[in-house]
Order: structure tokens, then C-alpha cells, then sequence
């Protein structure tokens, strides 16, 4: 799966305990589906996802953007047990949902680019990296049913 060093593990809860969950959720979700606009088939029952500011002031996908940032609560419990931390989700996602695995790569990029333009400077190349590897190894595990 991926391996994470002691001091990648601790870039990781160090940023991680700074994020707004809420926030930083919603505004990854809303840039997926805005910057991948194929991705919107997945959510017909969000409404209305005609432009940008549409989907960026969407209730529903901020609520599941949220939801979906909070599961990396998850993966920061159990760095190295990622495929059974997201075993749920992974089956979730792959019976009953039908989601393209590849979404999951997307969001993962989106949700670090969020979060490094959320934390400024604190967002240092290390803290990239891993966090990097972290939403990796999350996309992986997510997709691990699939396969």
C-alpha cells in the first residue's frame, strides 16, 4: 500500500488538525465537479450543478464534501491499514454507487490542493508530499474492491 515515515505521519496530523472540515470539504467537492465536469453524473440529486458559482453554492455537494473530508479522519486513524479502514466505502462505491475509481485520484488532488491553499505557507513541499501520499494510498484503498 503506501508508506508513510514518522515524520510524514506527523506532517500529516499537524496539518490535519488545522483543517475546517467543512470548508475545505465543500470546496474540493465543488472544484471536482467543477474542473471534471463528468464527475456531476454521479450527483443528479444534488440540484442544480449549471455553472461554477451554482455548484460552489450548492448545499448538497458542500454537506457531502464535508462527508466526504471527514472519512480522512479515517485514514489518519489507521495509516496502516488503509485498505481495511475504507473496505466499506470501497464496496460502497464499486456495487452500489458504480463510480469511476479513477474520481477517487481526482478528488484526492483536489482535497490537496485545498488544503495547501487553505494552510498558506504551513503547506510546506514536505507536508504536500504527504499528504499526497496519504490521499494515494485513500484512492487506492477506495478503489481496492474494484479490482
Amino acid at each position: 500500500m503506501v508508506h508513510l515515515t514518522a515524520e510524514e505521519k506527523a506532517a500529516i496530523t499537524g496539518l490535519w488538525g488545522k483543517v475546517n472540515v467543512e470548508e475545505a470539504g465543500g470546496e474540493a467537492l465543488g472544484r471536482l465537479l467543477v474542473i471534471y465536469p463528468w464527475t456531476q453524473r454521479f450527483f443528479d440529486s444534488f440540484g442544480n450543478l449549471s455553472s461554477a458559482s451554482a455548484i460552489m453554492g450548492n448545499p448538497k455537494a458542500k454537506a457531502h464534501g464535508k462527508e466526504v473530508l471527514t472519512s480522512s479522519r479515517e485514514a489518519i486513524k489507521n495509516l496502516n491499514n488503509l485498505k481495511d479502514a475504507f473496505a466499506k466505502l470501497s464496496e460502497l462505491h464499486c456495487d452500489k454507487l458504480h463510480m469511476d475509481p479513477e474520481n477517487f485520484r481526482l478528488l484526492g488532488d483536489v482535497i490537496v490542493i485545498v488544503l495547501a491553499t487553505h494552510s498558506g505557507r504551513e503547506c510546506t513541499p514536505d507536508v504536500h508530499t504527504a499528504w499526497q501520499k496519504l490521499v494515494s494510498g485513500v484512492a487506492t484503498a477506495l478503489a481496492h474492491k474494484y479490482h
